[in-house]
């Protein structure tokens, strides 16, 4: 709740601490509560509460589009131990009367509080103006005033926030320790950020190995990672036969003994048939990009395992084999 400018005692008894807040300082804003409150109130029967609004500290005019025929009370207040017993009403605008026709007596002259509502604010930002207070004994707000005081505020427009957020995205490649499961089958390699050492792979058993794709972007429709290798794993003679999965039609890979190369993803949220990698299923490498995991929607910290496989036949020539697997994460707005 926005606190304008306190103002000070003009007239009548002496009150002190005066203070007014808006619910909402806007000009033209509408259903705008304003809240009074006075400290060293005179302990006597008060019939009516005078509230004006104007330009002026004295006498004036309303402020230019203020509206207080729809004037209400809100709550408790110090100036009316019984609310419902007192009625606001507003003749003219800026002007308000809360009036008792059996008065009320402040039960001591500590604060006293008392909540408009349903007001609309005026049209004009930056003017100064007053919210003259008066109290009286009678129930027409007429004779001498009880109590009276000046308050001035002004409305503000606010302050006008703008920002830019920028696109962003994040990709790291970790490593997964051997014995650990990707999508239904048990690495038995480690990896490390940048290297999948398969080691020494023979006819008995394959060669897995896996890492861990992790994402995070703002980018509205999501990522996509795509793999792709240089070439098959070769000796510089012979080269690795591919596996015979396809990305779009992944299978169960080769048993051991039968010479293969590919791959296989844990993500469920692929293009097309979302989980088509679920069940163990693997994919041969080629040298154009292949989705491997993906998300529809911005994300933080989005993992993805991925697997590699490796399996030679008695007859693969010895030697040295090598490739470079590509792993490119693209974001989508």
């Amino acid at each position: 709740m926005p606190y304008l400018l306190t103002g000070q005692v003009v007239s009548a008894a002496a009150l002190s601490g005066g203070s007014l807040s808006l619910s909402d300082s806007q000009p033209s804003a509408s259903s705008v509560s304003y809240t009074l409150n006075w400290s060293g109130v005179t302990t006597s029967a008060i019939k009516c509460v005078k509230v004006v609004f104007s330009d002026a500290a004295s006498g004036g005019s309303a402020p230019t589009g203020m509206v207080t025929s729809g004037v209400g009370l809100s709550g408790s207040s110090d100036y009316m131990p019984t609310p419902g017993s007192w009625s606001a009403a507003s003749a003219q605008a800026g002007t308000v009367t809360v009036t008792y026709n059996s008065g009320e007596t402040p039960a001591s002259a500590s604060d006293r509080t008392i909540i408009l509502t349903g007001i609309t604010n005026g049209s004009s930002a930056g003017t100064t103006y007053f919210a003259q207070f008066s109290t009286y004994n009678n129930t027409d707000c007429s004779s001498s005033a009880v109590d009276s005081g000046t308050i001035s505020y002004v409305y503000t427009s606010g302050q006008a926030v703008s920002l830019t957020v920028d696109p962003a995205i994040s990709f790291s490649i970790s490593s997964v320790d051997s014995g650990q499961s990707v999508n239904s089958s048990t690495t038995t390699v480690t990896t490390t950020s940048t290297t999948v050492p398969f080691s020494t792979v023979d006819d008995q058993n394959n060669a897995i190995a896996a890492q861990t794709l992790t994402v995070s972007t703002n980018a509205g429709s999501g990522y996509t990672v795509y793999a792709r290798y240089s070439a098959a794993p070769s000796n510089g003679t012979h080269n690795i036969t591919d596996f015979t999965g396809t990305n779009a039609s992944p299978s169960s890979f080769s048993a051991a003994g039968t010479e293969a190369f590919g791959y296989t993803t844990e993500s469920t949220s692929l293009s097309g048939t979302a989980d088509r990698f679920s069940g163990g299923k693997w994919a041969k490498f080629t040298t154009s990009d292949a989705e491997v995991a993906h998300s529809a929607a911005a994300v933080s910290s989005d993992a993805t395992k991925i697997g590699y496989q490796v399996g030679v036949s008695g007859d693969t020539p010895a030697g040295s084999y090598t490739t470079t697997v590509i792993l490119t994460a693209t974001p989508s707005y």
